[in-house]
Formats: C-alpha cells, structure tokens, sequence
C-alpha cells in the first residue's frame, strides 16, 4: 500500500497496484469522451483496466489514486482499503443501513462499496475538489439508487456541518500534495469527530508513514487521548518501519471486533498484521498526542514511492 499522489486537494488513496473493476450505476456504460481533466489537484486521469473491461482506475497526475468496479462495488482491490471495508462490514449486522461520513472522495469508491452492501444506508462525501467531483460524477456516475451526498469544503469545514451523534462511522482518507493536513491530524479535529459520531461510532482513518513512524505513533496517541479502544492494521514491513505504506486505525469507545478483523487482514491477498491493547500501545512508545497548535503535515512520501 502506498501513498496517495501528490495533490492540492482531499483524495483518497487507493494507490496500490493496477485497478480491476466493471461498470454498474443502473447499468449505464461510463460517459463517452475525454477520459482526462484539469482538476484542483492537478491532471485527472481515467485508466480502463485491461484484465476487466469497464473498470477504470483514477490517477491524479499519473499516480493512482482511486479503483472503482461499478459492476462489482463490494470488490475492493487494494489492500488498505480492503482493510476499511472489513470495518465497515464489522460496524453493525450484515445488510444494517448505516450513516457514514467520508472525508475525502476520490472517486467514491468507499461510499459506492458501503451502498453495495449496506442497501439504504445514508451517506456524506466531504471532497474539497470540485472539479475532480464533477470528473467523476460525468466519467463514474454513482449508482442512482446509492443515498449519497457530496459536499465540496473542507474536510474539517463539512464535517462541522454533521449533526452531534448523526454518523456510525467517520472515515477519513485525506490528503493535500500526498500528505494529510496538519488541521486534521490534532485532538481538536477527533473532538468534532465525536461530536459528529453515534455512542456506538467508529472512527476510520487512512495514516501514511515511513521511518521512523513518528506521525503514525503520534497519531495512535492523538486517538487514544479521545477514544478507548483502538486498532491498527498494516503491512508487517511498514509497521517494522522498513518501508513507507499505510495504516488502518479504527478507534471506538466500545470493545471492537479485534479477532474477527485481524483475521480478516490476515486472510487478504496481501496479508497484514493488526495491533491493539498492549501491543499497540507498546507499539506507540510514549508518543504524545497532537493538539492544534502543535500540529503538522504527516511526512511526504519518498520520491520512489510513485515510480
């Protein structure tokens, strides 16, 4: 799993490997035409991918960064978010409607996974890039059928206008130039998160890191000064600090589904280890949580990362 691309606006950043995926939004072929444009964050790109035909993958700026197989929306094909959509699949029974927000779009792919499994669920997409919304709105339409809605602000300015307790997950999957905000990294930004979440909420987000993995263990501090329970999942090399990569870390005041999840991410194409208790806290070493006035971006990846 790797980073997203370098970009200037809320992405998320499904950039591992090459996409696999097919059309559905009520059977509608994806829009005729230029399949590229001038978006806020740079070149949209819409890949078809040979190996399933009808399936794009979106680059910003030759990089991948979203996959979305709109026959099939529950596959998820790159490893980091297979991980969030265990989680999703684990914050209530099979088929439950949940209210979920997203703070990044890309192009949907979580959201249209969520609507696919969870029929009638009620969905916010926070995407700061309007332009790249619209692109795949025209290129990608959602399902009509999915209750999504999308807003073009500011992660953390949408997420002001959830309602207290409205959202059973808020998942967060944003980055500007490949790396996520320092305004959506502090204990400030997870106090409007628990505002914004259900008692029995989740919290999702999507960490990029590499060595020495300060930001990581920074930002597992910076949740568990908010939340009670926490969970993280990655490549074994990432979480060894060999590599730069993502992870998962789902964070919740009530006792979560740890066995069932690690054994899912165990059981993925590409297998990965999940922390928690006192290994997950051992894993943070002392790290201190982060608050406003301190924060910062989280690293940018390594220039190899994108080749």
């Amino acid at each position: 799993m790797l980073p997203p691309a370098p970009t200037a606006s809320a992405l998320t950043s499904d950039n591992e490997g090459v996409a696999k995926g097919r059309q559905r939004s009520g059977g509608r072929a994806a829009a005729p035409g230029p399949r590229s444009a001038r978006v806020d964050g740079g070149t949209a790109e819409l890949e078809p991918d040979r190996e399933r035909p009808g399936a794009f993958t979106l680059l910003i700026d030759g990089a991948p960064q979203s996959h979305v197989d709109l026959a099939d929306p529950a596959h998820l094909d790159f490893a980091y978010q297979r991980r969030i959509g265990h989680l999703v699949d684990l914050a209530a029974p099979a088929r439950q409607p949940v209210n979920v927000v997203h703070l990044g779009g890309g192009a949907f792919t979580l959201a249209r996974y969520t609507a696919a499994t969870r029929p009638r669920s009620t969905q916010q997409v926070v995407e700061i890039d309007a332009g790249l919304v619209a692109f795949v709105r025209e290129h990608l339409p959602l399902d009509p059928q999915a209750r999504v809605r999308v807003r073009s602000v500011d992660a953390r300015a949408g997420l002001a206008k959830v309602p207290d307790g409205w959202a059973d997950l808020v998942i967060a999957d944003v980055f500007s130039g490949a790396r996520t905000p320092a305004h959506l990294t502090s204990t400030e930004f997870l106090d409007d998160v628990r505002r914004a979440l259900s008692p029995t909420g989740w919290y999702v987000a999507n960490l990029a890191d590499g060595p020495p993995l300060a930001h990581l263990r920074g930002q597992i501090a910076t949740a568990a000064a908010r939340f009670g329970r926490l969970a993280l999942a990655a490549d074994p090399v990432v979480l060894r600090g060999k590599r730069f990569g993502n992870a998962v870390l789902v964070a919740a005041d009530q006792e979560l589904p740890v066995a069932e999840f690690t054994r899912r991410v165990a059981s993925d194409p590409h297998p990965g280890r999940v922390l928690h208790g006192r290994e997950l806290a051992d894993f943070t070493g002392g790290a201190a949580p982060v608050a406003d006035a301190t924060a910062v971006a989280s690293p940018a990846p390594p220039p190899s990362v994108f080749r």
